[in-house]
């Protein structure tokens, strides 16, 4: 159990022709970006949670922080990067999801960056949900010379048990109305951000066709989440799925993206009728809470031949089957959209709405342990860890909560972090 392995990681093994064919599609979108940049366009770098569909919508393209940063992991260039953040005088604690961008920034050789680099962006957007994260921004917009636009952030004075059965249908339910008026207003107020500085406008009618086919997407998704849930063994792991998944989320409101989502669906469920299983002696199902190992997915196949430990389940999926779709919203599909944004915080970094949803997630996709990822240098992602944890033991999931970074490798050791899955699972899962 105690022998040496490389501290890096190990490279995944895809099993999914949607993961291939996500990943080539995003390669040939990238460049046709950088081409429309090139050309004098305008260009947005914003927050995962900024509505980007209002950007879809004006036709403006850009780029979304959390996949650049997972992207700029996953090609290994982290190391450097932040390596370059501390020659800049920078603190080496930093949030690596939101610095990743700045580091870049800073590098004398932009162009070596991921697929010839980011393009010099002339919009940084972003949501005040943590006080580093507004200033990131506006340091990476001071260094490209792009306009720095924030948004305001609000917090529930409610909290419901069963957010996930409200979301779709009864989002006016599901918040205040004065917290659903507030971040209408800040839509508005972005639209008029948008129109000054690109001089695009905004249709109404082009802006319902993104949030029908948003909800298109998302509809396939959650089949394949419930899919998966009820099949035992599983006919995917996360491995499987989270590239698949995330790169057409950062496309979603595109035809592309809604019917890749149907052929993703098909494709697993082409698995389940012939019996095609990711790990055909599973004996233990795992659920993944956190962020994505975005540098080592193939962390999570080592324990599939020798324990049977399949991984499952990860937010990625689960977050398109609950928390996206809004029905009815052709009506005001601002306020249909401002439902969507205003909870993105609430549902994953909020107990009790993510710890109640985690234990839903947990008992309906049969889970026999938890494996969660806990980044020490992030104050959303801690996301009140105790409370989650406790939510989960209590009701009997026992939980390994490990202290590591998403994308920043150099605070990873692969011997170490395998040690405690496999004493966790060994002590705490087959011993139960």
């Amino acid at each position: 159990m105690n022998e040496q392995r490389d501290p890096k990681g190990v490279r995944s093994v895809k099993r999914m022709e949607a993961a291939g064919t996500a990943s080539a599609y995003q390669k040939e979108w990238y460049r046709s970006l950088q081409k429309r940049v090139a050309a004098g366009e305008p260009f947005a770098y914003i927050n995962a949670d900024v509505p980007m569909e209002i950007l879809r919508a004006m036709d403006i393209p850009f780029v979304v922080n959390q996949w650049w940063s997972a992207i700029c992991s996953a090609k290994q260039m982290s190391a450097s990067y932040f390596e370059n953040l501390k020659r800049n005088g920078f603190r080496d604690d930093l949030c690596s999801y939101c610095a990743m961008a700045l580091a870049g920034a800073l590098d004398e050789h932009p162009e070596n960056g991921p697929w010839g680099g980011l393009p010099k962006p002339t919009l940084a957007i972003t949501r005040l949900t943590c006080d580093c994260q507004g200033k990131l921004f506006e340091l990476f917009a001071n260094q490209y010379g792009a306009a720095y636009y924030p948004m305001e952030n609000t917090v529930p004075m409610i909290a419901p048990d069963t957010w996930w059965e409200k979301a779709a249908d009864r989002w006016e339910e599901l918040y205040e109305p004065e917290r659903l008026d507030y971040a209408v207003e800040e839509l508005r107020a972005l639209i008029r951000f948008l129109e000054m500085e690109t001089g695009r406008m905004l249709k109404l009618n082009q802006l319902r066709r993104v949030m029908s086919l948003v909800n298109e997407q998302e509809y396939w998704y959650k089949k394949a989440r419930d899919l998966i849930a009820e099949t035992i063994p599983a006919p995917v792991t996360i491995t499987d799925t989270v590239n698949a998944v995330m790169q057409a989320q950062w496309q979603r409101g595109t035809k592309w993206a809604a019917e890749h989502a149907r052929r993703f669906y098909l494709e697993i469920e082409e698995k389940v009728k012939k019996k095609e299983y990711a790990v055909p002696n599973e004996k233990i199902r795992l659920m993944w809470i956190g962020r994505g190992l975005w540098f080592n997915l193939g962390f999570y196949q080592f324990f599939e031949e020798k324990y049977g430990a399949a991984f499952v389940w990860s937010m990625y999926l689960a977050m398109g089957a609950d928390a996206y779709i809004r029905n009815g919203h052709e009506e005001d599909p601002l306020r249909a959209l401002a439902a969507r944004f205003i909870g993105m915080e609430d549902f994953l970094h909020m107990p009790p709405w993510n710890s109640f949803w985690f234990l839903h997630e947990a008992k309906h996709n049969k889970i026999d342990g938890i494996v969660y990822l806990v980044p020490e240098n992030c104050v959303q992602a801690v996301e009140g860890s105790y409370f989650i944890q406790k939510t989960m033991e209590d009701a009997g999931f026992p939980v390994l909560m490990l202290r590591a970074d998403p994308v920043d490798a150099r605070k990873w050791n692969q011997n170490s972090m395998t040690i405690a899955v496999e004493n966790f699972i060994t002590n705490r899962i087959l011993k139960r």
